[in-house]
């Protein structure tokens, strides 16, 4: 159960936060492997970004690549929040009746590693439809993709069954790196709220504010991860899908330092926290409500 409540968690996130997401993407190819100045600017910052996507590509614009992302949240998430709900209440993660960083650092990044792994080719898809856009204002790779199924059914057909995990390498740091900086100060931040009395012990705001301070902690964490992730998922590939401007994560991560500098790394970013942001708060929110819902009608 603590995967089904875990995974419908991370879908009602998902709903809310699924236009920032398409925001976050287009930023984070915007520019690829080009020095600052050299290319055309199609998003300053996020808010342009979310009112050029409206006007060009319409409100359904906004939510491209949903389904795909409701799946991946539902698998990845409930996978790693449902594994993590287990080895928190089989006292794994605590050391002498207090959370242990260390313990729940490695129990995040294990949890994470999992889901990321299993979820990818749908990722992948997610990634692909929610970079497509009009020829006007398109960044990136465009992939001509229908929907999910048959984006699916393509990739397997043309490259086979390895091809659907193109870009895990990425997805492997980025989550691992992801869960274990939310997994691991959301538990404690939710301690350190306990501890200060300022709410009751079991109102929701205790895992509001502890989502709040989390998410922060995410998102510099995660950003650089994030924008490797992006760009290998998306990147075009040969007849033998293997990838033609990356050769894998450390080759992606050194030409965008190089190309593009530190800022390169960190495309986006606003846009990562209007997404991740919400999200890690909606998604620990929803999930701590619903277990602690779950429990108390057992």
């Amino acid at each position: 159960m603590d995967f089904v409540l875990s995974g419908t968690a991370a879908c009602g996130a998902c709903v809310f936060t699924n236009p920032l997401e398409v925001v976050k993407t287009r930023m984070q190819l915007q520019g690829e492997l080009q020095s600052r100045g050299s290319y055309r600017v199609h998003y300053r910052n996020v808010f342009h970004a979310f009112y050029t996507i409206g006007r060009v590509d319409g409100l359904a614009g906004l939510q491209k690549g949903l389904a795909p992302g409701l799946v991946y949240q539902f698998v990845m998430n409930g996978i790693r929040l449902g594994s993590y709900a287990i080895i928190e209440s089989s006292g794994y993660i605590h050391t002498n009746g207090r959370v242990s960083a260390a313990k729940t650092t490695v129990a995040g990044a294990v949890a994470g590693v999992v889901g990321a792994v299993i979820g990818s080719p749908v990722y992948l898809v997610k990634t692909h439809l929610q970079s497509q856009s009009t020829a006007s204002i398109a960044v990136g790779h465009q992939h001509r993709h229908p929907g999910m199924i048959l984006a699916l059914a393509a990739i397997y057909k043309e490259h086979g069954l390895l091809g659907l995990w193109r870009g895990s390498s990425a997805a492997v740091p980025r989550v691992s790196v992801g869960s274990a900086a939310q997994l691991s100060t959301f538990s404690s931040s939710k301690e350190f709220v306990v501890d200060l009395q300022v709410f009751p012990k079991n109102s929701w705001l205790v895992a509001l504010s502890a989502g709040m301070i989390s998410s922060v902690v995410v998102v510099m964490a995660m950003t650089p991860f994030d924008v490797v992730s992006t760009r290998l998922y998306n990147q075009p590939v040969d007849h033998v899908g293997k990838g033609q401007l990356y050769k894998g994560f450390a080759d992606c991560f050194s030409k965008t330092l190089r190309k593009e500098g530190l800022v390169g790394l960190y495309k986006g970013l606003g846009a990562s926290y209007f997404r991740l942001g919400p999200h890690t708060i909606l998604s620990l929110f929803f999930w701590d409500e619903l277990r602690k819902l779950y429990h108390e009608c057992r």
